[in-house]
């Protein structure tokens, strides 16, 4: 079976302009500065204004796009034909507006019938399929959580089809971790398939499944120039190719909970929890062993909650956030095999131990976190989570 590519891109000419000369603004998660030389150095492109005046002054507005428009507005903003600078522009107006929900899933949806598919079997696609990730952002530098919980999680049955990149907001990413720990990344669709079939695991490597997202990346580069975040922030983990059925996501603001989690819910997911750690009076994209964590989940497609989770609820130890700290990619894996090889018995074995336990529960394999938590740690403690990275390592010397 061949792998699905994505439909052809069509050359719609509904770019997005901003207005020139619009002041800085705060919108509630990064400021939003001054972007109208943007704007002016578009002012000569050769695009229908009709539509593009139309469609900013809908944004100037606060009003929020409709799915049409947000199937325009995907379709030149994968256009390689369109200026990087018209993008940006438009990327600034909306995240000055404010995502919504809606939006959100809307681009998720546009953007994932753009991907690659994987060339599933009809028994590896009726199973429970787990993505565990982090938005990243939160800076706190810790090592990464989620990668050494999927293991965990993959040890024990799971199918986990990670999703993921390289390091952006931090010093290494999924994919630079799993590397140093000798985990193939850059899987094609057919062995992507197969490793998911035979091995539980296997890492998708963003830029390969998404070709489209080069045309739009010299417009995110202008944005992150002017410290503009854009709604390709929230979009990363919801658009695994794999398609996951069920999916634990990290975010580093708990008002981000419920949204991203009614986004998961719009997209067919049918168990999904989306958490955010305290840590102080800062937030982790896990869920945290130094506080209360926020949650939102669903485990049925019209039931929803929101909690709160005590680190105290669990057998943590005594810790502080310099516990959890990592470094590059090579120290990062260095922790992650110790952990999954009963050495370290500390702190951060205990962040796995908690995010791999809410990971077994979303996936349906245990009843509660608390469970999760214990099974997480006979994974560890049996030499099965240390033997599932050994096997998911000789792929590589294949």
């Amino acid at each position: 079976m061949q792998a699905q590519r994505p439909p052809s891109q069509s050359r719609l000419s509904a770019t997005l302009l901003r207005r020139a000369g619009m002041r800085a603004v705060d919108d509630g998660f990064f400021e939003v500065r001054e972007a109208g030389d943007l704007a002016l150095r578009c002012a000569n492109a050769n695009y229908p204004r009709a539509m593009l005046n139309s469609l900013f002054k809908k944004l100037g507005s606060g009003t929020a796009l409709s799915p049409t428009e947000v199937g325009l507005a995907v379709a030149d903003l994968t256009d390689e034909s369109v200026p990087a600078a018209i993008k940006a522009d438009f990327l600034v107006e909306l995240a000055r507006k404010g995502e919504t929900a809606d939006e959100i899933a809307a681009f998720a949806a546009e953007l994932r019938e753009r991907s690659i598919r994987l060339p599933f079997d009809a028994e590896t696609r009726s199973r429970e399929m787990l993505d565990v990730c982090g938005t990243g952002g939160d800076h706190l530098g810790t090592f990464n959580i989620s990668t050494a919980a999927a293991i965990v999680v993959a040890s024990a049955g799971v199918t986990v089809a990670k999703h993921g990149n390289r390091a952006i907001t931090s010093k290494a990413g999924s994919a630079d971790v799993l590397e140093a720990l000798g985990i193939p990344i850059d899987l094609k669709p057919e062995a992507a398939a197969q490793a998911l079939k035979e091995h539980h695991f296997a890492f998708l490597f963003a830029p390969h499944y998404h070709p489209a997202f080069k045309h739009i990346v010299p417009a995110r580069k202008l944005c992150a120039e002017r410290g503009q975040r854009t709604i390709f922030n929230f979009l990363g983990p919801l658009l695994n190719p794999a398609r996951p059925t069920c999916q634990l996501i990290g975010v580093p603001r708990p008002d981000l909970c419920e949204p991203m989690a009614r986004v998961l819910q719009g997209l067919g997911i049918r168990r999904g929890m989306v958490v955010s750690g305290r840590v102080g009076d800062k937030h982790l994209d896990e869920l945290s062993i130094l506080g209360s964590s926020e949650i939102a989940e669903f485990y049925q497609d019209r039931g929803f909650a929101r909690s709160v989770l005590d680190a105290a609820d669990f057998p943590v130890q005594p810790a502080q956030l310099g516990d959890l700290v990592g470094g590059d990619r090579d120290a990062n894996a260095a922790i992650i095999r110790a952990i999954l090889a009963g050495e370290d018995r500390g702190p951060k074995r205990d962040a796995v131990l908690l995010n791999a336990g809410a990971a077994l529960f979303v996936a349906g394999r245990t009843k509660s976190i608390g469970e999760g938590w214990e099974q997480a740690g006979r994974q560890i403690d049996s030499g099965a989570a240390e033997q599932k990275l050994k096997t998911l390592a000789g792929q590589g010397k294949g």
